[in-house]
């Protein structure tokens, strides 16, 4: 879950942890964009939901980061709260209720019918890159989205935390798939995103919104 977030710590400059913010949410951008459009083509290539999977998350990330980026423009401008907030959190609920509907279905039908993923020299080595570029991310976000008392905040480092855990489900399965030719670990590792979306959805559409967030 979460952590519950009122105001900025005292001391805190909160115009440069704004810009720290700012910059973070663009480095965000531009990994996830690069690493969902490569892990999308290379598990298309290779006929793995699992990297298909992952690069739809990646997709995901983008957005819900772009909505981080639109709340932080307003509070430089007019301040941080904002009404179109509830509406913006639902928006990315429903996306990972889409991705974890597609996921699984898609997941499932590979594990009835058997089939076989070609293995993906590219998949593991985007999986394993993400898996050490994500968790640095995250922590850095968290420890800003604390300074800036925002619970949305909060909630998008909890996403990018999450990308780490789907990094290493990923790795296990394409690895486990090319070394070892268990075909099956490649839609179980879709199986455990889908999982994931579910559950990121249901905090998503739980979590606090901004507009009810003391944010300093």
């Amino acid at each position: 879950m979460s952590a519950e977030v009122t105001a900025s710590p005292p001391g805190v400059d909160r115009q440069r942890v704004v810009r720290r913010a700012t910059l973070l949410n663009r480095l965000t951008i531009g990994w996830n964009a690069v690493e969902g459009i490569v892990a999308i083509a290379a598990g298309v290539a290779a006929s793995s939901i699992g990297l298909v999977a992952f690069g739809l998350d990646s997709g995901i990330e983008v957005s819900a980061a772009l909505i981080l980026a639109w709340r932080l423009h307003q509070e430089r401008r007019d301040g941080c709260k904002l009404e179109a907030d509830d509406r913006a959190q639902k928006l990315v609920a429903w996306s990972f209720v889409a991705l974890a509907s597609y996921v699984s279905i898609s997941a499932t039908l590979d594990l009835i019918g058997r089939h076989e993923p070609e293995a993906s020299g590219l998949g593991i080595a985007i999986a394993a890159l993400s898996l050490l570029v994500m968790p640095v991310l995250a922590a850095a976000k968290r420890t800003v989205a604390l300074q800036l008392g925002s619970q949305a905040a909060v909630a998008e480092a909890a996403q990018t935390n999450v990308c780490t855990l789907l990094s290493a489900a990923l790795l296990v399965g394409l690895s486990a798939n090319a070394a070892l030719g268990w075909w099956w670990a490649d839609p179980v590792a879709g199986l455990t995103i889908a999982a994931a979306a579910a559950w990121m959805a249901a905090r998503t559409f739980t979590a606090d919104s901004l507009e009810h967030t003391c944010c300093g």
